[in-house]
């Protein structure tokens, strides 16, 4: 019908609002570790540039801290390689009840898995967020990566202007990760799911030190799969 075709614009304009109304909380807390990130590398010896591809390439937040220690470090390829699939197995899971099922074809889906950041799983997978449209998810993620593009890039800018040797600017993702895992746990208040992450951290970095992820994290995955069947199974987690 003519009529359908001029009015659908105004359904996708209306869920970019939306998206961008999602996106200002979480995307403004993502700029001040962006700056932080792009001063980071302003002070590495690595050319400026190197802060926009980072974030626009690998574009994950925590890993991005990790591969600059390692890149200037000049660590091998393989460690590096295996430190990024540690950090970011964790996404395995949030494909469990990331609603990628409201996302319809092929190109969106793709830009959508890739784009699936621990702010855009926040925001997507509560009860309201199931009957989003994919205007509107995929809008919320690329919203996300342009403020962390933008910040780094800012931040590796302005990073000249400020004296080498500043102190905490790494603890920067640190506290993001806690205000986020805050706000998880009063949304879903799944009290075993955090000790059992403290827990895991503890043991492994008694039992490995600084490569207390080795242990860390398969064994919380371990503990999400174990906890995700029992729900399948209808028992009491």
């Amino acid at each position: 019908m003519p009529g359908a075709e001029v009015a659908a614009p105004e359904p996708r304009r209306a869920d970019l609002v939306l998206a961008l109304r999602d996106s200002t909380s979480v995307g403004l807390a993502t700029v001040p570790v962006g700056l932080a990130f792009g001063v980071l590398v302003s002070q590495s010896g690595l050319p400026w540039w190197w802060a926009t591809l980072s974030a626009a390439v690998i574009f994950a937040g925590s890993l991005e801290f990790l591969v600059l220690g390692m890149v200037t470090a000049f660590a091998p390829l393989a460690q590096i390689a295996i430190t990024s699939f540690m950090v970011n197995f964790r996404h395995v899971f949030y494909s469990l009840s990331f609603p990628l099922h409201r996302v319809n074809g092929a190109p969106a889906k793709l830009y959508s898995t890739y784009t699936l950041t621990d702010e855009a799983y926040a925001l997507t997978t509560g009860p309201d967020a199931q009957t989003w449209s994919r205007t509107r998810i995929v809008g919320l993620q690329a919203l996300i990566q342009a403020y962390w593009v933008a910040s780094a890039t800012i931040g590796v800018i302005g990073g000249s202007f400020i004296p080498a040797g500043v102190k905490g600017l790494d603890f920067a993702i640190t506290a993001l990760f806690l205000v986020l895992g805050m706000d998880a746990f009063r949304v879903r208040r799944d009290i075993p799911g955090p000790l059992v992450a403290a827990a895991c951290a503890l043991v492994g970095r008694v039992a490995f030190g600084n490569d207390m992820l080795v242990f860390a994290l398969p064994a919380l995955a371990a503990f999400l799969m174990a906890k995700y069947a029992v729900r399948r199974r209808g028992w009491h987690a």
